[in-house]
Order: structure tokens, then sequence, then C-alpha cells
């Protein structure tokens, strides 16, 4: 097989937040993405556990910068991410995602990110009552990776 073909030989992934029913804001680790050039976050989202809305809902943000200890951390912006229809019309804060509406179905959602910074951070925030918790994990799948052979 070529390796050029296989994707797996370039992509390394790794867990970001832990698979638990979750009613409160969760962060990540900082995400050292040193070697590759780009990542897919991958958020599995169950089913809600209320009936979101503008007030009851759940943002998911992306952080990134140069210093392992995340204190230069800043959000992402437009030009960090790959936005698909599910992403906000514009970035703001770094929120790729907000759960505004009833969520009746489990899915997996993905965001792209592009940007040149070696450390990511995800965060899930809650806001408004959530008696009962929403089940959420996330994953980043690092790509492009500068060396051949990472799997």
């Amino acid at each position: 097989m070529t390796p050029n073909r296989d994707a797996a030989t370039g992509l390394f992934p790794v867990e970001a937040l832990t698979p638990a029913v979750l009613s409160a804001t969760q962060s990540s680790a900082v995400l050292d993405m040193i070697d590759f050039q780009s990542a897919t976050v991958l958020l599995h989202i169950g089913v809600g556990g209320i009936a979101f809305s503008a007030n009851n809902k759940i943002e998911v943000s992306l952080t990134v910068g140069d210093l392992a200890d995340g204190s230069d951390a800043v959000p992402v912006t437009d030009l960090d991410v790959v936005k698909d229809g599910l992403a906000p019309v514009a970035i703001a804060n770094g929120i790729v995602r907000s759960i505004v509406a009833p969520k009746a179905a489990a899915d997996i959602q993905r965001i792209g990110y592009i940007g040149g910074k070696r450390y990511m951070k995800v965060t899930v925030t809650f806001s408004g009552a959530h008696a009962t918790g929403t089940p959420i994990a996330a994953s980043v799948a690092k790509m492009r990776a500068t060396l051949k052979g990472v799997a």
C-alpha cells in the first residue's frame, strides 16, 4: 500500500473530553498539536437532557495558543476553522457550535481546525438550567503529520 493513500499514517486521535452525561461546563486539557498541521474535532453529542433554547443552551468553543500552560490562549476565529452547515455564520469568542434547539437524536459533529497554533483546548459551556444532563464527548484527530508514519 502506498503510504500517501493511507489516512491512518497521517492521523493521530486523542481524547479531549471523556464520554459523560454533563450538565455543567467542562474543558479539555491543553492538547499539543506538535508535528501536525491541522485537526478535526469530533463532538459526540447525545439526546438533549433538556429542551434547548436561546437561554438553555450548550456552546462548544475552541481556544488555541503557543504556550503549553495555555496562558496565551485565544479563541479561534473564522480564519482558524473550516465551517460547515452547523457552524455559526461568524465565529465569535471561539464558539464553533451552539445547541439551542431540541435535540431528539444523538450525532457526531465535526469541526475542522486549520490554524497554525501548537496548543488547543475544547470547552463545552452550559448556560441556563440543565437539571438533566446531556451525553457529550470530544475527540481530536490530529491530521496532516509533518513526519510520515505517526500512527
